[in-house]
């Protein structure tokens, strides 16, 4: 078992680079349901993600965190190129991947790779452990066939497995294992960029300290970016240098980690950050219990689509303009009328008729928060 690190600040962590290595811009996924006649533009759509925008550095690991439902996981099969984005761009080290050639996008598929939640339904269990590790290198390599059983075997000893392991199935081993399995595939081809869905939520509490810290020592060692998809903070607050919350598939709050969960802004995160069990039982939080239910993305509520629920509500600004993202504080951007800024960027997006807007609650309520 490895040993466990310290969760003390970022410091068990990699230094990431300035340079970006995957960017998304102002991305949308809508999928239609009928609902009316698409033929005269009156047919309805399910906004799974609705104008999303943020950077991923080299070594660095971004996690997106919300309720089920919010868009994490149709963003990652965006980025890895199973779902079309209906707007926006994605951009994999300055180049759209909407405009890759085939041997560019050839290029795009080696180099970003992904670990599943559910490492038993993600493995062959008609394949030998080397065929599931070494079908990436056939497909996407000219290495021999004496080349790829060496990497089989290094790679099986890099996530803590022994190499004549790769003669057994898939079944043959604990869910702790299977995960190893899945992520020596990931490794196989030198990717740059791992989409991490869930790695650790079907795992036992015993394995996943473990499975965590491989994650992080691997990282460190390949200078690996990650994207994290998470509903367990814990696991985002421990792995992830950065944090995007998401709702109802807008990210309505980002920054750094430890400040964003020392000194949440928006009444979604601080809700959302209440509801998670505290690492001691002695310790007291306060409870935010939020009313109703998550709205529907096919008719999201107008405006800013948190204030059904929001208890911090300040009036009809809330109901009427939508919150633009933006930096309120040092690496800390956040998508709420509460915060002057966000305000007047809304106000400008706005136009005219929005400019008429009273902000007078506004002030009370930054007060009373």
């Amino acid at each position: 078992m490895q040993e466990q690190k310290t969760v003390d600040g970022l410091d068990h962590l990699n230094t990431p680079t300035d340079d970006v290595i995957l960017a998304i811009q102002s991305m949308k996924k809508y999928y239609d349901v009928g609902g009316g006649f698409a033929i005269f533009g009156r047919g309805q759509h399910l906004k799974a993600v609705d104008d999303i925008t943020f950077n991923i550095r080299r070594g660095e690991t971004f996690g997106l965190v919300g309720e089920s439902g919010c868009g994490k996981t149709t963003t990652a099969k965006t980025v890895l190129g199973l779902e079309r984005p209906t707007g926006g761009n994605i951009l994999f080290q300055g180049n759209d991947i909407s405009r890759m050639s085939r041997s560019e996008k050839r290029n795009y598929r080696t180099n970003v790779q992904a670990v599943f939640q559910d490492p038993w339904s993600s493995l062959n269990p008609r394949m030998r452990v080397r065929s599931i590790v070494a079908e990436p290198m056939e497909i996407a390599t000219s290495m021999t066939k004496g080349q790829i059983t060496e990497r089989v075997g290094d790679l099986l000893t890099e996530v803590g497995l022994n190499p004549y392991q790769a003669n057994l199935y898939p079944h043959e081993f604990s869910g702790g294992q299977r995960q190893r399995i899945g992520i020596a595939r990931a490794l196989s081809l030198n990717p740059e960029l791992i989409i991490l869905d869930e790695p650790v939520s079907a795992l036992d509490v015993s394995i996943r300290a473990q499975i965590m810290n491989l994650l992080v020592d691997l990282q460190k060692e390949h200078n690996l970016s990650y994207l994290l998809i998470a509903h367990n903070l814990a696991t985002v607050r421990y792995m992830c240098h950065r944090v995007g919350v998401m709702y109802l598939g807008r990210i309505v709050e980002m920054g750094e980690t430890d400040p964003l969960f020392d000194n949440a802004m928006h009444p979604y995160t601080k809700a959302l950050i209440s509801a998670a069990l505290p690492s001691h039982p002695d310790i007291v939080r306060e409870e935010i219990i939020l009313p109703g239910e998550v709205p529907s993305p096919i008719d999201p509520p107008s405006g800013c689509t948190f204030n059904p629920r929001c208890p911090m509500k300040i009036g009809d600004i809330c109901e009427q303009l939508p919150p633009k993202l933006g930096l309120e504080e040092t690496n800390h951007e956040v998508s709420c009328h509460l915060y002057n800024s966000s305000l007047e960027r809304a106000r400008e997006a706005g136009g005219g008729a929005a400019a008429s807007l009273s902000a007078e609650p506004q002030e009370a309520a930054v007060e009373a928060d």
